[in-house]
């Protein structure tokens, strides 16, 4: 049986291979994971369809490919695998022979950032290659980046010559001449170098920075999921013609309520009780006021949603999710935070499916959070709009002609033009401020 790319999300057209759980011959059980799938949105370990033996791997760790195209091989318990084919033999007799003696692994770099060592030799490389039986793990590799070893310079002495990570320190301690006369003799002789010039333009080294923890004066290798980001950010500003509004709320009421119900919440439900449900729940009923805004644009026509599903954007340490809570117009404020908080604690704890990330038709960002009190976010492909809610700030406000320190939100729409137009969005952010400004005790339940 061919397994291919699954699809981990509705926009979602590609997939890395992040890391194959099982290596050619291993018996795998149906259910059971036996590759690591990466996407823009989530990392995913991959079910066996059928219980078997796993006889190929067709794409290596680090390659990206569409969705619905093949990446490995299962043999079906009880299923007879195909024979081999046998060339002719005229064929046999009309092929040369030839010897070479071996060829010295070069590295190559994966789209995820990591080094996987292959032989570079007169056939080409597959799954049952010398090639992928050095692969390096992670943590060597990882091991390798502190040490400043070149991991595809040193000899192996684990199972078919396996580079370990004692082999890295060995190298380590033997200091930089235990590797450069390896490279020396892979390697040509370089060319003599231009003369330098005042100013160097030498690109910064890879590989000792990160993005959760940048260096200043290093490059910090792209990871799959930011490729991805990067991609799709683009293609929403280019493919969706934004525009932009903003009002701000009196949440002078809402505040305090909230302040009344955070201590019983926590110690009945288990989550805190932050702004954000309060918030979405407002959300949900403006969309129903202005259904146009829980829509999306297609060549067709203008695609308008049944199903309020809230997309909520949380930032990590190394990307942005946006997970979704589903059906949000069923619940109560309550069942909203609940369903929040969950989502966030498995996002942290990298735990998200695909289940999670799929279906979202208006997104809300809580950039508030951070402090923020304006931002212009970018819209969530395949949806019409985006909201944020910025930071709460108290400051003097005239109301009836008396000046009364109150705390303000702004709140933020993006929104694209193909699809609303400024009397619409103008329609929802005034339903929305209304209802954010009526919330107060004894209202809806939480």
């Amino acid at each position: 049986m061919t397994i291919t790319m699954p699809q981990l999300g509705e926009t979602v057209t590609e997939g890395t291979v992040a890391q194959w759980l099982k290596k050619p011959g291993d018996a795998i059980e149906k259910y059971e994971a036996f590759v690591e799938v990466s996407t823009d949105k989530v990392n995913a370990e991959v079910p066996s369809p059928v219980s078997g033996v796993l006889r190929e791997i067709i794409c290596k760790e680090g390659e990206t490919v569409a969705t619905g195209a093949p990446i490995a091989i299962i043999d079906e318990v009880g299923v007879e695998a195909p024979a081999p084919a046998v060339p002719a033999a005229s064929a046999i007799a009309s092929t040369p022979v030839t010897t070479s003696a071996p060829v010295a692994p070069v590295a190559t770099n994966g789209s995820n950032g990591s080094s996987n060592g292959t032989y570079a030799g007169n056939g080409a490389t597959n799954g049952s290659t010398n090639g992928d039986l050095r692969r390096f793990s992670p943590a060597v590799r990882r091991l390798a980046r502190a040490h400043h070893i070149d991991v595809a310079t040193l000899r192996g002495t684990g199972t078919n010559g396996r580079v370990t990570a004692s082999d890295v320190i060995a190298a380590a301690n033997e200091g930089p001449s235990a590797t450069m006369a390896a490279t020396i003799l892979r390697d040509p002789i370089p060319a003599p170098s231009a003369a330098p010039t005042a100013k160097s333009t030498t690109p910064p080294p890879a590989g000792t920075s990160t993005y959760a923890e940048p260096v200043p004066g290093t490059l910090v290798p792209l990871s799959q999921a930011r490729k991805i980001i990067a991609k799709r950010m683009v293609e929403s500003l280019e493919s969706a013609p934004h525009a932009w509004t903003m009002v701000e709320v009196d949440v002078t009421k809402l505040w305090r309520w909230r302040a009344q119900e955070k201590d019983r919440f926590l110690a009945e439900k288990g989550y805190s009780l932050t702004l954000l449900p309060f918030f979405i729940h407002a959300v949900v009923q403006s969309l129903k006021k202005q259904p146009l805004l829980n829509a999306r644009f297609s060549d067709e026509g203008i695609h308008v949603a049944r199903d309020y599903n809230i997309g909520i954007a949380i930032g990590l340490d190394t990307n942005l999710i946006v997970p979704v809570i589903r059906d949000a117009d069923t619940l109560s404020i309550g069942g909203i935070a609940v369903a929040a908080g969950k989502l966030i604690e498995k996002a942290r704890a990298g735990k998200l499916g695909a289940d999670d990330l799929n279906g979202g038709t208006f997104t809300v960002n809580n950039t508030g959070a951070n402090g923020s009190i304006l931002s212009k976010p970018i819209i969530n492909g395949g949806q019409a709009g985006i909201v944020t809610m910025e930071a709460v700030v108290k400051r003097p406000v005239v109301i009836d002609d008396a000046i009364a320190i109150r705390s303000m939100m702004n709140v933020c729409l993006s929104l694209d033009h193909r699809v609303i137009d400024g009397t619409i969005a103008n329609a929802f952010l005034g339903d929305l401020k209304r209802r954010l400004e009526a919330m107060k005790p004894g209202g809806d339940s939480v």
